[in-house]
């Protein structure tokens, strides 16, 4: 795999192998997402109890209504289900007598003790035989066929009517017993009520929905009465139903998004130690922003996955199975009815699939292209400036800025022809399962409250259909982001840390011996180097820029290793050393210092537990103290991004104080002194022989008044040691160092 990954990647809206490398982060927190997936079946659940419950309550209490079968012909003293089969028998035909028989259990029927689940609120009410007529409540256990109730109409069995009916029994309370004696008042010929009274003291009555109206507010509230209790139980079902439902959506979309943040960090830990353990080289190819965006904007992405996509698709997908469920459990003709509908959804679904993933693409390539112009003009705004291409720049901007608005108009378009062609579908399966409904209704095949749930239900289908939709943008988006975290993650340029030596020998003497180095295959920055630099040794490195001065600072320490030759510390080659060890041994002082923005003491300390007088200890040696007890806050003082309150010869200071407190074996100098006036060079300079002294050094200079008394003064050019000598002997042979002399010292008149 290439090391670069700059430009977007584009992949599948959905990677099997993305998902599982995304799943594997959820392994630590499996026990989360048992709870997540429990909460999710209780909220779907709760959801879909809703409807049903609002059915139960319509068709059982709030409209109640019963059919009346008459069995006047059938002897007295038989039971309901031994009339109604004699009566049958004399009237239709055998396969209708079986549906006729279905429609209400036996047990309950024949005053059998019901259980909760299949008491009235599940199963409707049970029916009320007086007689001569058996009443039975429409509801969604009343499925009777078009052909058996013409069968029982044309027999006289089945009447046009519709009847409240309901049971009593007087000795229960003071309103049942007066509910019963207002019915034996008004039963019999010429009364209301077709009643009849059982032994253990019931009574069964039926009346005429329209001879309701003909009674008194006060004496529909005792005839209602039962009704308005079952109600204020029903209700009480439906918000324990909503409470259930609310705690378990609160504890699945808190866990998401607890275990989504929690996947992100443990994302974000393992992104940022493959990447401070990459090799310079790793570092130089991928710009720091890009790694940046990795870790943030990214990881991000992932979190969406978690949170937005997969518990949400998860939970869509739930619904919509279970609501195509309880319509077949309902009303299987009408679930039918509005499943012949959701072909259209379909196709419209996969083709602004297709469109809004073009559309996407287009999107996310103009955003990066106009992030990245944007990015680089107002870095160099000043060149922009100076050379007058504001006109330009704006115009490039503008093309830029035009293709990103076509690109997300294209995407509005997809979605407003979407959204609205959805909602369009929705609403014409809700009137088809209004009018089938309706017709079912008719002719007793379907009940009031079963038709209002069905269109509850319809809406409830619909909405995860527009809820999955726009969860594809974020799917995809998601799947582009996992994409580029694992490409990040899969690049292995670390340094090779292999080494088993955990101390530098007593003898220091740094070697290089015909060592080749490049930083890109076939431009060789170093050409067969060899030097070397005695234990204890101070070697200056001077020469042309690109000649590989810094290389060698980066050679030591491994920030870089050599292609060929030998590199050796005493002796042993640096690829022996362990890592830390050779790294905490051999300390650079950089021309461009790096500062935290962390305190003074901290950035001096850095990683060492040291006290206060051991930092001011190192300060003092670097002659950086006393400036920094002149900041507000002295080493307390926390400093800004980049050092950006301090100077830069101020900064270079702070630098020396960390190298000082460290107390390296190795101490290498690169351009260390080139942004520090010449006053607080001549300081820094003679707190550096303390420093040096008894240390192998090397100091990388342009400015040769830095290293005029150095032991050894090496000269490089295009890759290889032009000359070695001390300062006087390298004037002496007039070459390129006396060249260097000449061209800095003898304006100013300094032999």
């Amino acid at each position: 795999m290439s090391d670069s990954f700059e430009g977007e990647t584009y992949v599948k809206s959905y990677d099997g192998a993305l998902v599982k490398r995304i799943m594997a982060y959820l392994k630590p927190y499996s026990h989360f997402a048992a709870v997540i997936v429990l909460a999710l079946a209780v909220s779907t659940a709760g959801e879909l109890a809703v409807p049903v419950l609002q059915q139960r309550l319509i068709d059982g209490r709030i409209l109640p209504k019963y059919i009346a079968l008459n069995l006047e012909a059938a002897d007295d003293g038989l039971s309901w289900r031994e009339a109604l089969s004699g009566v049958l028998s004399a009237s239709i035909p055998p396969q209708l007598r079986e549906e006729v028989l279905r429609i209400v259990p036996p047990e309950i029927a024949d005053g059998g003790k019901a259980s909760f689940f299949s008491g009235p609120l599940f199963s409707g009410p049970p029916p009320v035989f007086t007689g001569k007529a058996l009443f039975i409540a429409e509801t969604s256990r009343l499925k009777m066929s078009a052909s058996c109730a013409l069968a029982l109409r044309n027999a006289g069995i089945l009447d046009g009517e519709k009847w409240y009916a309901f049971r009593v029994n007087a000795e229960s309370g003071e309103k049942e017993a007066a509910l019963a004696g207002f019915v034996a008042h008004n039963s019999g010929s010429g009364g209301f009520f077709s009643a009849l009274e059982e032994a253990d003291g019931t009574v069964a009555a039926a009346i005429r929905l329209k001879d309701m109206d003909l009674l008194s507010a006060s004496e529909r509230e005792l005839l209602r009465g039962g009704d308005l209790k079952a109600i204020v139980y029903v209700v009480f079902l439906l918000l324990s139903a909503l409470l259930v439902t609310f705690a378990a959506t609160f504890t699945q979309m808190y866990l998401s998004s607890a275990v989504g943040q929690r996947i992100m960090k443990d994302i974000r830990l393992q992104l940022y130690s493959k990447t401070i353990n990459q090799s310079s080289a790793f570092l130089s190819r991928n710009p720091v922003g890009r790694i940046v965006s990795r870790v943030t904007s990214d990881v991000e992405t992932i979190n969406d996955f978690f949170t937005s996509v997969l518990t949400t698709l998860l939970k869509d997908l739930a619904l919509m199975v279970g609501v195509m469920v309880t319509m077949i459990a309902l009303s299987p003709r009408l679930a039918l009815a509005a499943a012949l509908c959701m072909p259209p959804v379909l196709v419209i679904t996969i083709i602004s699939r297709v469109k809004a993933r073009s559309a996407f693409r287009d999107q996310r390539a103009a955003t990066s292209a106009i992030n990245s112009y944007l990015s680089e003009r107002i870095s160099g705004m000043s060149v922009v400036q100076m050379f007058c291409a504001e006109e330009k720049s704006e115009k490039d901007f503008e093309k830029r800025n035009s293709s990103l608005l076509i690109a997300s108009l294209r995407e509005i378009r997809i979605l407003s022809i979407f959204r609205p062609s959805v909602e369009f579908i929705s609403i014409f399966t809700t009137a088809a399962v209004i009018a089938a409904g309706a017709a079912f209704v008719l002719n007793l095949s379907l009940s009031i409250g079963v038709l209002i749930a069905f269109i509850n239900l319809t809406a409830m289908f619909f909405a995860p259909v527009l809820d999955i939709a726009e969860k594809y943008t974020i799917l995809q988006s998601a799947m582009a982001g996992a994409e580029r975290v694992f490409a990040l993650l899969d690049v292995e340029r670390r340094i090779p840390d292999a080494g088993k030596i955990k101390q530098l020998p007593q003898n220091r003497r740094i070697e290089f011996s015909n060592v080749h180095f490049s930083y890109e295959k076939g431009e060789e920055a170093l050409k067969g180097l060899s030097f070397c630099v005695e234990d204890g040794e101070t070697a200056a490195i001077t020469g042309f820029s690109g000649a590989g001065k810094t290389t060698i600072t980066n050679l030591i320490p491994r920030l870089w290793d050599i292609d060929s030759g030998a590199l050796t510390i005493g002796g042993i080659p640096v690829r022996d050393f362990s890592l830390p060890v050779l790294r905490a041994s051999a300390l650079p002082v950089l021309q461009d210092v790096f500062l935290f923005s962390f305190t003074v003491a901290e950035n001096i300390s850095l990683g060492l537990d040291i006290s206060r007088e051991q930092i001011e200890s190192a300060a003092k040696a670097a002659y950086a103290h006393d400036f920094i007890m002149s900041l507000e806050n002295g080493y307390d003082t926390r400093l800004c991004e980049g050092a950006a309150n301090i100077s830069q010869g101020q900064r270079q200071l702070i630098s020396f104080a960390r190298v000082i407190a460290h107390n390296p074996s190795i101490i290498i100098l690169d351009e260390a002194t080139s942004s520090i006036d010449a006053e607080t060079e001549s300081l820094v300079q003679s707190g550096l022989k303390k420093v040096l002294r008894g240390r192998t050094s090397i100091v990388i200079a342009h400015r040769l008044s830095t290293i005029r008394g150095a032991d050894k003064i090496l000269v490089l050019s295009g890759g290889v040691l032009a000359e070695c000598g001390g300062h006087e002997e390298l004037i002496a042979k007039n070459g390129i160092y006396a060249g260097l002399y000449q061209l800095q010292f003898e304006e100013a008149g300094i032999a």
